[in-house]
């Protein structure tokens, strides 16, 4: 009673006929890629989708080309040769770089090739848009834009799970051919029980979304002025890159060591030398905790590029080590050509 009791909820919440449970993020997007698309389809997903989404489109047979990151033009470059059933896939907010996907463009340009449009919203839902909708709710976007949608349980909700919502269709054949669904166990009543009351704390009190969104606006500001290298992310997602792998780990460290927990992200995870520090904000944190951990960044990272060049370089100054942002694409790109390669 419980899991369809929380469908029924999430359905109504994201403004959809129907959704449903999955045990993991991980296993909804597997799950609903490979039961929409195989052998003699076409799926087409950003490069810097997450893993679940990427291994769901390779895993299902259809046949698989990447798209530079957000760009639309290339998507629709593809589009253009594309044969079968044809699938869009992007994450909403990407969670390494905190950038939103530009989903107004992709429907538009998935209706016109008549195409389905999948996203994975699982750093959006609940955390975005002044009801929680997620970036569909920024974009003004619905079930006629977006067939597919994805959402996680252990980001915005703060449980565990994930769910994908749609029509009545969508879910009927979700629940005949998603294996991830189908040949596994369900997620624990208690976890259901407990996602209902976290969507009714995300629906009642919108104030834990202003907070996060002037939390983050707040950041961003005092990171700009102390000289600290942002990426373009109105999420709460807020990377600060660093470039060299060891620097960033020393400085996670010496942060946790500060109190602070600020994981250090790197390749492969990353692009080689885009090592980034990965600033996540919460409802709960106040702004005097985001100034100190503007002066604890600054601090450490002023401590790393005095030992490394053994100057006394003002803590405002960026290290020359850290990769301008106009590179990503790049070396994202020649990151991912030597791991993945399209079929």
């Amino acid at each position: 009673l419980a899991h369809h009791a929380l469908e029924e909820e999430l359905a109504a919440f994201t403004g959809r006929e129907r959704a449903l449970l999955f045990s993991t993020g991980y296993m909804a997007n597997m799950g609903a890629i490979s039961a929409l698309v195989g052998r003699g389809d076409s799926v087409f997903e950003d490069r810097l989708n997450h893993a679940s989404l990427l291994d769901g489109g390779l895993l299902s047979g259809a046949k698989f080309k990447r798209y530079a990151h957000a760009d639309v033009e290339h998507l629709e470059v593809n589009l253009a040769k594309a044969s079968g059933n044809q699938l869009i896939v992007t994450d909403g907010v990407f969670s390494m770089d905190g950038d939103m996907a530009p989903l107004q463009a992709l429907a538009l340009v998935a209706k016109r090739h008549d195409a389905w449009l999948m996203v994975d919203d699982a750093h959006g839902l609940g955390v975005l848009g002044a009801s929680g909708g997620g970036v569909l709710e920024i974009s003004q976007l619905n079930q006629n834009d977006v067939p597919i949608l994805v959402g996680t349980l252990g980001k915005g909700f703060g449980t565990f799970g994930a769910f994908v919502a749609g029509s009545e269709v969508l879910i009927e054949t979700l629940i005949q051919k998603a294996r991830t669904y189908v040949y596994t166990t369900a997620l624990p009543a208690a976890v259901a029980e407990a996602t209902r009351a976290s969507l009714k704390l995300i629906i009642a009190e919108p104030w834990r979304r202003e907070k996060l969104e002037k939390l983050s606006q707040h950041f961003r500001l005092g990171a700009q002025q102390l000289g600290l290298q942002l990426m373009p992310s109105a999420s709460p997602i807020q990377p600060i890159v660093i470039g060299d792998s060891q620097q960033a780990v020393a400085i996670s460290k010496q942060l946790l060591s500060d109190g602070f927990l600020v994981s250090a992200i790197r390749p492969p995870t990353v692009p080689q030398g885009s090592a980034r520090l990965r600033v996540t904000l919460s409802a709960l944190h106040e702004f005097e905790q985001v100034d100190q951990l503007l002066e604890a960044i600054v601090h450490r990272i002023s401590e790393q590029v005095d030992f490394v060049h053994g100057s006394t370089r003002s803590p405002r100054t960026k290290s020359t080590s850290a990769v301008r942002p106009e590179t990503f694409d790049s070396a994202q790109e020649s990151l991912i050509e030597g791991q993945l390669k399209d079929f």
